[in-house]
Parts: C-alpha cells; sequence; structure tokens
C-alpha cells in the first residue's frame, strides 16, 4: 500500500440538517449524486489494488457514481458511527437536553463507543495495509477521521480536529517510515 484514499459519501438530506447520520439508510440528495459524479474525473485512471465501501447506500451510489462501483467489496467496518439514541437528531437538538455535550468526550447513549469505533477502522487500516498498492475508501465522515486519527496514531477523539465535507476527497500516506495526511477534503463541489 502506498495512499489510503478517503472518499467520504455525497450529500444527504441529513447530512444538509445537521442531524447525526449513522446507521440509517438515507439516499444522496440530487446534489449529492451530482458531486459523486464530479469525482469521477478526479479518480478516472488511478488504479486502486482494494476498493472497499460501506454497506449503507449513501457510500455505495457514491462509489458506483464516481466508477468503481464494479470493483468495490463491502466492509461492514465502514459503516457510519452507531448514534444510538441520538440518530437522527442535531447537535442543537441534544444540546438542549444535554448542555455541554460533546460527540467526541460523551458519545451516545445506546449506540457504540468511540473506542468501538476505533477499532472497527483498525481492522480496515490493518486491511488496506495489507494491499499491494493505493486504497479507496468509500465511507462516512465520522468513521473517516476517526480512521485518521487512528492512522496518525492519535486518540480516537481527535478526530474531532478534522472537518470532512461530503464528497471530500483526502490521501493517507507515508513521509519516510511516518505515517501522515498527503492531503485533506479536496472538493469539486
Amino acid at each position: 500500500m502506498r495512499e489510503i484514499w478517503l472518499i467520504r459519501h455525497g450529500q444527504t438530506e441529513w447530512s444538509v440538517s445537521g442531524a447525526h447520520t449513522g446507521r440509517s439508510d438515507i439516499p444522496l440528495t440530487e446534489e449529492g449524486r451530482r458531486r459523486a459524479t464530479a469525482l469521477s474525473p478526479l479518480l478516472h485512471g488511478h488504479e486502486f489494488a482494494l476498493v472497499l465501501a460501506s454497506p449503507l447506500q449513501r457510500a455505495l451510489e457514491t462509489c458506483k457514481l464516481a466508477g468503481f462501483g464494479g470493483v468495490a467489496e463491502i466492509d461492514p467496518n465502514l459503516q457510519e458511527w452507531d448514534y444510538g439514541e441520538y440518530e437522527g437528531r442535531t447537535t442543537p437538538e441534544i444540546l438542549k437536553q444535554r448542555p455541554g455535550w460533546s460527540l467526541w468526550r460523551d458519545g451516545v447513549p445506546h449506540g457504540e463507543t468511540i473506542e468501538q469505533v476505533a477499532a472497527r477502522t483498525g481492522a480496515v487500516l490493518a486491511r488496506a495495509t495489507q494491499a499491494s498498492g493505493d486504497v479507496a475508501l468509500f465511507a462516512h465522515g465520522h468513521v473517516l477521521r476517526i480512521l485518521t486519527a487512528c492512522w496518525l496514531e492519535l486518540p480516537p477523539s481527535d478526530a474531532r480536529l478534522f472537518a470532512l465535507g461530503t464528497a471530500g476527497v483526502s490521501t493517507l500516506g507515508y513521509e519516510r517510515d511516518t505515517c501522515v495526511i498527503s492531503r485533506w477534503n479536496l472538493s469539486l463541489a
């Protein structure tokens, strides 16, 4: 493996509203489909030794529209954070009930812990580093941010420091023997 390409799914109604979208299988909006299709020229001609995608339709459709649907393997470890009782709710709504709440610090009731998400991303990284070339991951904002923190050997909660827009493309790689971010949050919007 030389680089890991992180491709966040295109826009959904819930990403526009700011609702926490974990396991709900929300489709792309028209704008989301347009921006996912716009990824194709950026990725076209790039040879990936491995393409993995979350099983949720917003990631799978982004993968397909970007031109990699025929070669992608579904990896359930790339599913978004299970937000439990906070699924579909926005941060301002949650803050009304839990003033001072932070997803990264406080987590969610009856969902996954950040450590559980980090363990899943660790399994993805282990698989990616065994590939014979570049790897593409089509997934979701928070899981890709946590994967990045793990790549950099940072605590998973440091993922809060990495903004990642819909249909954004980032790459992780090496500088000599050090794991680094090569490019972050490129967008064709």
